[in-house]
């Protein structure tokens, strides 16, 4: 056994001349990889065989923990283990990352492998097709997914099954290439109902035919950038149920470049990585695509653009992504919205669009902050409109980019008015989806015109000048502030839809309007403190009832940095003491809690329904029904000096779920360690009202403490609850403000 050690230390150096005198089959679709100055070894018959690597995990394991390979002992050779393989992917499109799969032959493979190993790029030192050995030990076998893997064992993994990546300087000394033994990979026709009988294959690189990706997926790219999402592929479609009776999972990974690339749009010929990901008893085959020139399922046909991937079994006759105005009438927003003028703003009688009519129109706000949610806003030179889409993350949809000119086929769309704001959607019943577009459907109505995305340009308004014809269009605002009553808030509470107030410097106000959904929704870091300013506003104008409603889609959007109509520079308050309760507890130099009545219950800490941040709670209901006490709870600030201030407040967010009393807030300067003989004063701070739901966090705004100026105040929240009602209430996000 001593000759596999003496192989691993022969490097060809005739390497580059062996390739040409070789014969391997190329595939002449991509750029072959330089393999000058790799090293290589000669050939030799390995001990350990796909099937036996995989068993050293799957039998005789009860613990389930990854198993890890002797290491190799230093001038002995003896006890090597070595498997082989012909590599059946590629990196070199960044579609399968850091991982190399092998197969135990170039031709009717029965096992393939999965080695995850810290280095990109392989496909420069292991072509696919190209012949490897895999020196095990001192190596590690174990799970990720369900999918048996090898790796190494660091000690750092969160599962005892699991395995690190082999690291790259570790990875020459224990894989190396063939230097004469190359090939071409021939896939492994398979079909999808048959992917649970033939596990083994996994790593293999396999063949499917006569699938197609699902109408979910159609006229879509293969994955945004950053991003890894999943496309559906059917097989056998049934022509009653309207369903594929075998599905499976395509991989797609958003640095590869192919992907903003369209997925093709009819049936035919898929090959790729054959994978699966178990959790739990739930097991989703899936595929890795190494290059897009390995799917027909679209295209050329001996050089000619063709339809010969059509029909889908799906019944889809001809190719659905190609927009074709023939047999159509262009329209504009303002000709669709006139087929709406009569409808009633109740939002319950739609209109069907039955012409053969498209529009041409822009898109000018979507769903990437998160304030905007399974809808799209569009516009043209005469207006613009709401579209509704039962899909979320439109945004990573190349069709849906800001800017990008769509092209909409209206025939089948049903108009209707919410509230005085005329949509396009589904007719689709509201406990469903909401009147909105089926994602499967989505292809038959929208439609990229392929075509670079434009800068958005906004149609530049006043209060006073705004009409129900600007509803739906992209508008921007000029010297605009928050009110006061709103500085210090966050731009949404909870979850929900939150109201806040902008005004010009005549007066006249507007209602921006902000989803709990946000990114920016509830974060102090995000209050509008932050755009305390005057300044410029970008936003989708809508309209609710007969009031205006601004919806801003990012942050910069609202560009509130000048001084404010009054002429002051806005400079939040710096903070003089905060408490975010964040490690849970409280510090006793800082918080009292007194129980005053009830049965010992205390303000503490709690993380439930929040992970990791904590927050303060108040319960006086000991669990159930009935199981409710009188209570009088109280949880106290330290001191905190407003000497030599000259403006001063608190702010802080509640939380309330359950029937019962209001929480109360107080401030004293004069505490006298029994909060019946200290004077209180009550402070008018907005609380949380929901008490049928947790989580829609409230924010108290900013409370004044001007009476307290130039003494040392703390404040306080009195909990109270009886036999018959006990909410819980929560406190967070707590913050005394001075200057």
């Amino acid at each position: 056994m001593k000759k596999y050690n003496s192989i691993f230390k022969s490097i060809c150096v005739a390497a580059a001349s062996l390739w040409i005198t070789v014969g391997c089959v190329h595939d002449d679709k991509y750029d072959e990889p330089n393999l000058d100055g790799y090293a290589c070894v000669a050939d030799f018959k390995a001990n350990v065989t796909l099937s036996e690597l995989k068993k050293k995990f799957t039998e005789n394991n009860p613990s389930g923990a990854a198993y890890v390979f002797p290491a190799d002992k230093p001038n002995d050779a003896s006890d090597d283990l070595f498997i082989e393989g012909f590599v059946s992917s590629t990196d070199e499109t960044g579609n399968i990352y850091k991982t190399i799969y092998i197969q135990d032959a170039l031709k009717n493979p029965t096992h393939g492998f999965t080695i995850s190993v810290d280095m990109v790029s392989s496909y420069t030192r292991f072509p696919q097709g190209s012949k490897i050995y895999v020196k095990l030990n001192g190596l590690a076998v174990g799970t990720y997914g369900g999918v048996v893997q090898l790796g190494v064992k660091t000690g750092a993994e969160s599962a005892v099954n699991g395995v690190s990546r082999i690291p790259e300087k570790l990875a020459p000394s224990v894989i190396s290439r063939s230097c004469t033994t190359r090939g071409e990979i021939t896939p492994r026709v398979i079909s999808i109902a048959d992917l649970k009988a033939n596990e083994d294959l996994i790593g293999c690189l396999v063949e499917l035919n006569n699938v197609e990706f699902d109408a979910k997926a159609l006229c879509s790219n293969y994955a945004p950038n950053g991003e890894t999402v999943d496309k559906a592929i059917g097989q056998n479609w049934d022509k009653l149920a309207k369903v594929y009776k075998n599905t499976a999972v395509v991989r797609n990974s958003g640095y590869s470049s192919f992907a903003n690339q369209y997925i093709p749009a009819g049936q035919g010929t898929f090959k790729g990585i054959f994978s699966k990901f178990q959790s739990g008893s739930n097991t989703t085959y899936q595929f890795y695509i190494n290059k897009v020139t390995d799917l027909d399922m679209e295209g050329k046909k001996n050089g000619e653009l063709t339809d010969h991937h059509f029909p889908r079994q799906d019944e889809i006759k001809e190719n659905p992504c190609r927009f074709s105005d023939a047999d159509l009438t262009a329209k504009t927003i303002a000709d669709i919205k006139q087929l709406g003028a009569s409808l009633p703003p109740t939002g319950l009688v739609l209109a069907e669009i039955t012409g053969d009519f498209y529009v041409k129109a822009q898109v000018t706000a979507n769903d990437e902050a998160g304030n905007i949610f399974r809808y799209l806003y569009v516009e043209d030179a005469t207006g613009g409109i709401k579209i509704n889409i039962n899909k979320t993350d439109l945004f990573q949809d190349a069709r849906f980019k800001v800017g990008k000119d769509l092209y909409i086929k209206l025939k089948g769309l049903y108009l209707r008015n919410v509230s005085g704001e005329l949509q396009l959607g589904s007719n689709e019943s509201v406990s469903t989806i909401g009147y909105r577009i089926r994602e499967e459907n989505i292809y038959k109505h929208l439609y990229d015109s392929n075509e670079p995305a434009r800068a958005v340009v906004a149609s530049e308004r006043t209060i006073s000048q705004l009409t129900t014809a600007d509803v739906g269009r992209w508008i921007k605002i000029k010297d605009l502030e928050f009110i006061n009553g709103d500085l210090g808030k966050t731009y949404a509470d909870g979850t929900g839809l939150s109201n806040r107030t902008l005004e010009d410097c005549s007066g006249k106000t507007i209602t921006l309007r902000t989803s709990g959904r946000a990114v920016f929704a509830g974060k102090a870091a995000n209050t509008i403190e932050v755009a305390g300013g005057k300044g410029d506003v970008y936003a989708v104008l809508s309209i609710f009832n007969g009031t205006y409603q601004l919806w801003f889609t990012k942050l910069p959007d609202l560009q509130l940095t000048n001084p404010r109509c009054d002429g002051s520079i806005y400079t939040p308050l710096p903070v003089l003491y905060k408490d975010d309760f964040a490690a849970g507890g409280f510090n006793s130099t800082e918080w009292t809690v007194v129980n005053k009545v009830g049965p010992n219950q205390f303000w503490g800490t709690s993380n439930q329904g929040n992970g990791t941040n904590y927050y303060a709670m108040m319960n006086g209901n000991a669990g159930g029904a009935g199981n409710n006490f009188d209570n009088e709870d109280w949880l106290i600030s330290k001191a905190v000096s407003l000497v030599g201030k000259s403006k001063a407040m608190v702010t802080f967010t509640t939380d309330v779920r359950y029937a019962g009393n209001v929480l109360q807030v107080y401030a004293t300067d004069n505490y006298t360690g029994n909060v019946e003989t200290t004077n209180w004063t009550q402070l008018p701070a907005i609380l949380d009202t929901n008490t049928g739901a947790f989580g829609d966090w409230v924010s108290s705004g900013n409370v004044d403490l001007s009476a307290f100026l130039g003494k040392n105040v703390r404040i306080a929240f009195k909990y109270t609850s009886t036999t018959s009602a006990a909410s819980t209430w929560e406190v967070d996000d707590f913050k005394i403000k001075g200057q």
